[in-house]
């Protein structure tokens, strides 16, 4: 049997676990914090109610020895997302039982005026003198007296991103945490006396989680985090921590790459990078910046379908995958067929091509949505195992990413996604990072809109983003966005995903815009008059 209380208890006489700013602590510390927290928590919960303890905190050495408690106890971390605000903040907590909340001072302003349900009235700040003091006055449970824990056990409650829509919480028993952290290790080669695995994104996240402490603590060797990322800091990071592998996800690549190169940057003991849904663009400058080799898959938080790139891919693919992963139309369930080129490399049936990433004999890696048998079966249906994100395949089996479900536009009868017109945009050399999305059409369907932010220094100007897309021969006429917001910076979730559920709230209300009034006019500014002309679109 294989529990996280297991690999805890073997790695007690390795040396270190955790590295946090100036500070580091070993295995038998970071045991010893959690039983002190099991001890701690025994004394106050309900026994009559799950176990769950909702943690609201930066990745801070008290986030590891919740962690740690949870996984010596049987008890489970809600990793509470920091992003969420208000009654959703809420409806997060009571929806999965959170008995107690353990906060910072700058966090637990949040929940002022909140109805936490059992939860209300027990929430514990780490950074206060009263928590202090209860933990310094709680002896640390006796690792006799420690509760029997299985594999079965329910250990974490992982809340997806939701850049799609309504998050779920997904189960992860302590089994599944253990036997993910044997995979990556084994994959990454991960070994005590050599490497370190740092972990910059939020602890609430798979990768800082999966990829980050699950395999460090199965290979035994250091994880090294920081407060909150930062794309400036990542680098005198790897240097100060020694780190070996680093984690990241989504937009991390890109945003450490928009930090202003250094003649010094290749100085540094990075070897490894390993993450999902980098762009092409970016894993090559990353590879030949931070001359360390960057591994990219497509996986989600779920964990049953994996894609692996590969050297001999073509340009834009995203990989391969398990003859049982097929591409589906979601209307229909037949397998779409392969894409069809034309002379140019243009996909010239794309509507057709286009369908649902789907793992026709999924395994039990997935554990479920927690208290939400609804979206477990959604997500299983016909046996099948539907992933919610599009894609297409070329004859040799390649797939090519095409965004979320919820990502489709419609466009005077036409239906695609996302994410190729993403890609056709991103060629701009100003552009640091594109975000498209639908806004509504008068009287039906939808427009499209990019959000465009621009690299360093630069800033991009619309007429010759306009001259540069009527050169794309790819992009086709009714992929032209209708507006164009240029941001600063795009706003992103705590996962480092651009945030599209609130760029398409604020469509074209924002400052920044620019529109065609009509079909292929130039882009001019958006004004007072135009926002109003068009405000009811938004009612």
């Amino acid at each position: 049997m294989t529990t996280v209380k297991h690999v805890l208890l073997a790695r007690q006489g390795q040396d270190p676990a955790l590295l946090f700013e100036e500070g580091s602590w070993t295995f038998a510390q970071l045991v010893e914090e959690g039983r002190r927290r099991v001890a701690f928590f025994e004394a106050i919960r309900d026994p009559a109610a799950p176990p769950h303890i909702g943690v609201l905190l930066e990745n801070t050495p008290e986030y590891l020895f919740w962690l740690s408690a949870a996984g010596l106890s049987g008890s489970v971390v809600v990793g509470v997302n920091s992003t969420y605000r208000g009654e959703q903040l809420a409806q997060l907590i009571t929806y999965t039982d959170c008995q107690i909340i353990i906060a910072s001072s700058d966090m637990v302003g949040l929940l002022d005026g909140l109805d936490l349900g059992p939860a209300t009235d027990r929430v514990f700040v780490v950074d206060s003198e009263s928590y202090r003091s209860r933990m310094d006055a709680t002896p640390a449970q006796p690792e006799a007296d420690l509760p029997e824990v299985s594999e079965e056990d329910l250990f974490l409650l992982i809340f997806t991103s939701g850049s799609t829509g309504a998050p779920k919480a997904v189960r992860c028993t302590q089994g599944r945490f253990t036997r993910t952290g044997m995979h990556v290790a084994g994959v990454t080669d991960i070994a005590p006396g050599r490497d370190v695995v740092y972990a910059s994104l939020p602890l609430f996240h798979s990768s800082s989680l999966f990829t980050g402490w699950a395999s460090a603590l199965h290979a035994g060797v250091p994880l090294a985090i920081r407060r909150r990322f930062s794309a400036s800091g990542t680098l005198p990071d790897i240097r100060r921590f020694g780190a070996t592998v680093m984690t990241y996800t989504g937009k991390v690549l890109n945003y450490i790459l928009a930090v202003p190169e250094a003649p010094d940057d290749l100085d540094n003991p990075l070897r490894l990078a390993i993450g999902n849904e980098a762009s092409q663009r970016d894993i090559v400058d990353t590879a030949r910046r931070l001359g360390c080799e960057v591994r990219d898959s497509y996986g989600s938080t779920e964990g049953i379908i994996i894609i692996r790139r590969d050297a001999s891919m073509p340009a834009g693919a995203l990989g391969r995958a398990a003859d049982t992963v097929k591409v589906l139309d979601p209307d229909t369930g037949a397998e779409c067929p392969p894409a069809a080129f034309d002379d140019r490399g243009v996909v010239i049936n794309f509507t057709e091509a286009v369908g649902e990433i789907v793992e026709t004999a999924p395994n039990s890696v997935f554990e479920g949505y927690y208290r939400n048998e609804e979206a477990s079966r959604a997500r299983f249906r016909g046996g099948a195992y539907w992933s919610g994100d599009l894609a297409y395949r070329d004859d040799d089996g390649w797939f090519y990413f095409a965004g979320r479900s919820s990502e489709w536009l419609r466009v005077d009868g036409e239906n695609f996604a996302a994410a190729p017109v993403e890609a056709i945009i991103s060629r701009f050399p100003p552009i640091r990072s594109v975000a498209v999305y639908a806004v509504p059409d008068d009287p039906v369907g939808d427009r499209v809109m990019a959000a465009i932010e621009w690299r360093h220094g630069e800033r991009v100007d619309p007429a010759a983003l306009d001259e540069f897309l009527a050169d794309q021969p790819d992009l086709g006429p009714k992929w032209v966005p209708q507006f164009v917001r240029f941001v600063p910076e795009l706003p992103k979730l705590a996962s480092m995903k651009i945030d599209k559920l609130r760029l398409r709230r604020e469509a074209w209300t924002a400052d920044g815009v620019w529109w065609r009034p009509q079909r292929n006019a130039d882009l001019v500014p958006v004004t007072e008059g135009d926002r109003r002309s068009l405000g009811h679109l938004l009612r």
